[in-house]
C-alpha cells in the first residue's frame, strides 16, 4: 500500500495546552507518512517555550483518549520566522530521515494573523518547502484517533475531484456526543449547518462517506492539486473562512466528502467562545460578506431585514436579558456595520 505525503497544519494562539494534547495524539496515529507545521500566531504566554519543552520530553502529556508515549522524544524541531517560511524555509534535510512521529517544523508569526492567514502561511510553506499531496489542517483543541488520518486519504484517493474530506467530530467533554456530522448551507439564515450536532451514535451507525456541502474549518484534508483553491479568503480573519473555500470549491466542480469512519474530538470555541465579543464582531461581520460574495438576489431579500435588521435589535435584547452584557451586542452590532462596508472587490474569489 503506497501511502501520499501529508502535511498536517495546527494554528495554536495562547493555546500550549491544548496544542500538546493535541500533538501528542498525532505523533500516536498509524498513518506513517506525514510532517506537522505548527503555526505559533503571535503568541504572548509561554507557548512557545512550553511547545519545546514538550518535545524534548520534559511534559508529560496526560489525556483520556491515550496514554502519552516517551519512545518518540526528544521530537527534532526546525524553527522559522515567518518571513523565512514565506521564503521557502531551507532547514528540512535536518528532518528529511526522521520518522513522522519524531519531527516538528514551527513557524513564529510575529503578530495574530488570525485562522484564515495564519494557516494560509503555513500552506504557503509547505507547499513549497514540502510538496505534499495533501494538507491537513485542524484545530489545536483536538484530539484524533489513531486511524482518523488513514480513513480521510483512503476517501481522498477514490476520486480526483475530491476537493476537501472531513471527519466526524465528537464532543471532547462528552466523547460519544457528536458536535459535527457533516454540512451544509443554509442560505435563508446565512450560515454554515453542522448536521446530528448534539446527537449520539446508535448501534450500528451507518460509516459510508458522502457528499456533502460544507467541511468545518475544524479539521479539513485538502487535495493540494486544486492549486490556489487551497487558500481561505483572509479578509474573514476568523469564521466563515471554511464555508467560503467550500462553496467556492464546490462552483468550480469539486466535491466535498464527509467520512464519519474518522473521528476526532473537539474542544468547542476554546480560542474565543462563542459568548465573547470577538466571536460576535467576526461572526456579524463575516456573515454579511460571505453572503454578498455568494448568496442569490432571494437569498439576500430576506436575509438583510430579518437577519440583518432584526438580528440586530434582538442581540440587545438577548444578551442584556441572559447574560447581562450589552457589550456583546455592541460588538455585533459593530461587525454587522463593517460587514456592510465591504464590497465585492475587496474579497479574493
Amino acid at each position: 500500500m503506497t501511502y501520499p505525503k501529508v502535511t498536517i497544519i495546527i494554528l495554536n494562539w495562547n493555546g500550549w495546552k491544548d496544542t500538546i494534547e493535541c500533538l501528542e495524539s498525532l505523533y500516536q496515529i498509524t498513518y506513517p507518512n506525514y510532517d506537522v507545521i505548527l503555526v505559533d500566531n503571535g503568541s504572548e504566554d509561554e507557548s512557545i517555550e512550553k511547545i519545546k519543552e514538550y518535545a524534548e520530553g520534559k511534559i508529560e502529556v496526560k489525556s483520556k483518549f491515550f496514554e502519552y508515549s516517551s519512545e518518540n522524544k526528544p521530537i527534532k524541531i526546525i524553527e522559522y520566522t515567518r518571513e523565512e517560511a514565506e521564503a521557502g524555509g531551507g532547514k528540512e534535510k535536518e528532518i528529511a530521515d526522521l520518522p513522522s512521529n519524531k519531527k516538528l517544523i514551527l513557524i513564529k508569526n510575529e503578530k495574530n494573523y488570525g485562522f484564515a492567514e495564519g494557516n494560509n502561511i503555513g500552506m504557503r510553506y509547505a507547499l513549497k518547502a514540502l510538496n505534499p499531496d495533501y494538507i491537513l489542517l485542524l484545530n489545536n483543541d483536538t484530539v484524533v484517533d489513531k486511524e482518523f488520518l488513514g480513513e480521510l486519504v483512503k476517501v481522498a484517493e477514490s476520486d480526483k475531484k475530491i476537493g476537501i474530506v472531513g471527519p466526524k467530530i465528537y464532543c471532547y467533554d462528552e466523547p460519544n456526543k457528536i458536535h459535527y456530522g457533516g454540512g451544509k448551507i443554509n442560505w435563508w439564515l446565512g450560515r454554515p449547518i453542522h448536521r446530528q450536532m448534539n446527537s449520539y451514535d446508535e448501534v450500528g451507525t451507518d460509516n459510508t462517506p458522502e457528499e456533502i456541502e460544507f467541511i468545518t474549518g475544524c479539521c479539513m484534508l485538502i487535495n493540494t492539486k486544486m492549486e490556489d483553491n487551497v487558500f481561505f479568503d483572509k479578509i474573514y480573519f476568523s469564521y466563515f473562512e471554511d464555508a467560503d473555500l467550500c462553496v467556492k470549491l464546490k462552483r468550480n466542480a469539486y466535491i466535498l466528502v464527509y467520512n464519519p469512519a474518522s473521528k476526532i474530538w473537539h474542544k468547542i470555541s476554546k480560542s474565543s467562545g462563542f459568548q465573547s465579543e470577538f466571536f460576535n464582531y467576526y461572526f456579524g461581520r463575516n456573515r454579511i460578506i460571505f453572503m454578498k460574495k455568494y448568496a442569490k438576489f432571494k437569498h439576500k431579500i430576506l436575509f438583510y431585514p430579518f437577519q440583518v435588521v432584526l438580528k440586530v435589535l434582538g442581540s440587545f435584547l438577548y444578551f442584556g436579558i441572559k447574560y447581562g452584557n450589552l457589550k456583546l451586542a455592541y460588538a455585533f452590532t459593530r461587525g454587522v456595520k463593517d460587514g456592510l462596508k465591504y464590497n465585492r472587490r475587496d474579497c479574493t474569489l
